[in-house]
């Protein structure tokens, strides 16, 4: 169940992991998918993922200023109820041209006050620099929106390597250590920032 402003009322919050890239044989369901994997594994989330690819969101249609929510599209509707009704987030993105990929930034964009006051983690992958200029540019945007991103991050240089045959995402012990760090903290910050999510109670003789 959720609460008026979109936030989990269940025992344990709950965490979207979104993975970004939506090419035909991407890396990022793999990764993605081991993501998930740990989340469950680590057990302080109820863990949703949303795949950017089959969710398929077009290009920006909306009429309106997101942070009106005068949606007229249903798939708005849908992605708004769906965000709405997370606590914290981890973004699985690759790098396209030294910053994040566009079906994420469209996501992103869509909507304004859903995002309030939530965490994010970042794992991004990608060849030498491992997508930190993808995360960089995800950071700059998302401040505006009242997220606040994690210093701490999984970032997976040259990704490939850790393809096995099967397409399965086998990563080395660092990156483990490394998303078990970004889920301990996602933890802490979840908490920290939920009282901001709470509405505060108007004054009596205020008019709604």
């Amino acid at each position: 169940m959720e609460n008026e402003v979109g936030q989990s009322t269940s025992a344990r919050p709950k965490l979207q992991i979104i993975i970004a890239s939506t090419r035909p044989g991407r890396v990022g369901l793999p990764v993605g998918q081991w993501v998930r994997d740990r989340a469950v594994e680590h057990g302080a989330f109820d863990v949703e993922v949303v795949d950017l690819a089959v969710l398929n969101l077009p290009f920006m249609d909306e009429p309106n200023h997101p942070r009106l929510r005068q949606y007229i599209h249903q798939h708005t509707k849908d992605w708004s109820a769906k965000v709405d009704g997370a606590d914290a987030f981890i973004f699985v993105t690759p790098e396209y041209n030294h910053g994040m990929n566009a079906p994420l930034k469209n996501a992103i964009d869509y909507l304004n006050v859903e995002w309030h006051y939530k965490p994010v983690g970042i794992v991004s992958y990608g060849g030498v620099s491992g997508g930190t200029r993808a995360a960089q540019m995800i950071k700059e945007v998302i401040a505006v929106l009242k997220l606040v991103a994690l210093s701490e991050a999984v970032n997976i240089p040259f990704v490939q390597q850790f393809m096995s045959d099967e397409e399965q995402f086998e990563p080395n012990e660092v990156t483990q250590k490394a998303m078990t760090l970004v889920l301990d903290e996602l933890v802490r910050w979840e908490a920290a920032l939920r009282p901001l999510r709470t509405p505060i109670p108007k004054a009596e003789g205020v008019k709604a």
